[in-house]
Order: structure tokens, then C-alpha cells, then sequence
């Protein structure tokens, strides 16, 4: 995540494919929290992930950068989640 820092439960997109995780490049996310690297590695965001309707679906890991806040010019999209990614 690059400057400024998102405020906690802000949406973020991600700026990469997770297929780990069924996640595009592009998906929206909450940013919950986040977790100190293990070692010397990069900080971590814990995001949670909902559906179109509001539901929650999953909750995952992912490093910090790897989200970047919504800017106003950006919109919004649909896709299944079922499509597979790669």
C-alpha cells in the first residue's frame, strides 16, 4: 500500500492476482487489519472479501503492497467468482 495510509474497514483494490485466493487484480476488498512480517519480509494486509450483494465470502492475507485505496475516477465492476483465473 503506498502513501497515505488507507484508514482501517476503507475498501482497497488489489493491484495483483491471487489465485490462491480466487482474486483478480481489480478486486475490492476491506481492509481490516494488519499483520507484522515474520521475519524481514513486507507487512501483511488482512482484508475481508464480499460478494455483490454484501455477503461476506473470505477473509485473507496479503501483503501491504498489494492494495492500493479507490480513487474517485475508478468504478466499479462485476465478475463470478467461479470464472477461473490464469
Amino acid at each position: 500500500m503506498k502513501d497515505p495510509e488507507v484508514p482501517l474497514y476503507s475498501r482497497v483494490s488489489l493491484n495483483r492476482d491471487f489465485l490462491e485466493y480466487n482474486l483478480r487484480q481489480g478486486d475490492i476488498a476491506t481492509f481490516v487489519d494488519t499483520v507484522p512480517a515474520p521475519d524481514d519480509s513486507e507487512e501483511g494486509c488482512i482484508l475481508e472479501v464480499f460478494n455483490a450483494l454484501g455477503e461476506s465470502i473470505d477473509v485473507v492475507t496479503v501483503p501491504k503492497s498489494a492494495v492500493a485505496p479507490l480513487k474517485s475516477h475508478e468504478i466499479l465492476t462485476v465478475r463470478s467468482r467461479l470464472e477461473a483465473i490464469g
